[in-house]
């Protein structure tokens, strides 16, 4: 049975290139033989992971450290300045949690939707790393770009971000007012294009609601221009045939499907998993398949890293 300290985990902070404060939480024993770092989505936190963490601790136990952490702007983490709400700057930033929390030995990077642009950002900002720290990768959800061709970002245009980013940095209680207003509108859209097809667990509906609720409108706003300008497929090359998971929903309308294919394409070491049914909020609504998939990986990166990572140094 799983202690409260086990459940709760380790929580620290880590201070980001620039001064912002990231919180951090840990599970594992600090030195254990790999470590596996999950990166969330915009407008989530740490707690989007919650139930599938619940499934991936008995299972490891303290064999594999687990570290999650809130990006910038997001859960308890530190706000800043608008013009570093960027992809480029998480993946800064999942640096300077790699740096001060999982400083040694081979670890694999998993991340959902915007989580896992930033784990392809990474890749090009450190391909040092790339099938040496790095021994694996999981991209949930994700896509190496063009999220404005098809699905719901297709409503995102170059335009409306420009003008919402002005209004809310000049104008932040009317913008304050019409956040109140969008989560009343379109808060059952939202949920809807995250849940997919399937009956929704009252449990699951709660947990997005309250995210939602909880994001900053600076934090929503600001990360927009990145997500469209976002374009790493030039950078798929620097994995290899590094083990990696490739895995979304069958009804994801926020990045369909198709963006998966795509990835696991061009990825000599992927496994391709679609969830039939699942929508955007994969990690919330299938957390147990998800986790399946996930020790998978894990497993597929085991067998290899103690040679790889002996190599590597």
């Amino acid at each position: 049975m799983t202690n409260l300290s086990a459940t709760e985990g380790r929580r620290c902070t880590v201070v980001a290139d620039d001064g912002t404060p990231i919180a951090v939480r840990s599970y594992g024993t600090p030195d254990a033989a790999l470590t596996v770092v999950f990166v969330h989505g915009h407008c989530l936190h740490t707690e989007s992971w919650a139930f599938l963490r619940e499934h991936l601790l008995p299972h490891w136990q303290s064999a594999t450290g687990m570290v999650f952490y809130d990006h910038r702007g997001h859960g308890e983490s530190g706000h800043a300045h608008h013009d570093t709400y960027t992809i480029d700057q998480l993946a800064t930033d999942l640096d300077a949690v790699l740096r001060a929390v999982a400083p040694h030995g081979p670890v694999v990077l998993v991340g959902h939707s915007m989580g896992a642009m930033v784990v392809l950002a990474y890749a090009r900002l450190y391909p040092e790393t790339i099938g040496h720290r790095v021994a694996g990768v999981g991209l949930i959800a994700g896509a190496a770009g063009g999220i404005t061709e098809v699905g719901l970002g297709r409503l995102l245009n170059r335009h409306a971000v420009t003008s919402l980013q002005h209004a809310v940095v000049h104008a932040p209680r009317v913008m304050q007012a019409s956040k109140r207003l969008s989560r009343w509108a379109l808060g059952p859209l939202l949920r809807e294009a995250g849940t997919g097809t399937r009956r929704v667990n009252p449990r699951v509906a709660a947990v997005s609601t309250a995210v939602l609720n909880e994001t900053a409108l600076l934090t929503m706003s600001g990360f927009l221009r990145s997500l469209l300008d976002f374009d790493e497929a030039r950078t798929l090359h620097r994995f290899g045939d590094l083990p990696a998971l490739v895995l979304a929903g069958s009804a994801d309308l926020m990045i369909p499907f198709a963006h998966s294919v795509v990835l696991a394409s061009q990825l000599a070491g992927a496994e391709l998993v679609r969830i039939e049914g699942a929508g955007h909020g994969v990690i919330l609504e299938c957390a147990e398949e998800v986790a399946r998939s996930i020790t998978a990986l894990v497993a597929r990166v085991s067998t290899g890293t103690s040679t790889r990572y002996a190599v590597a140094g």
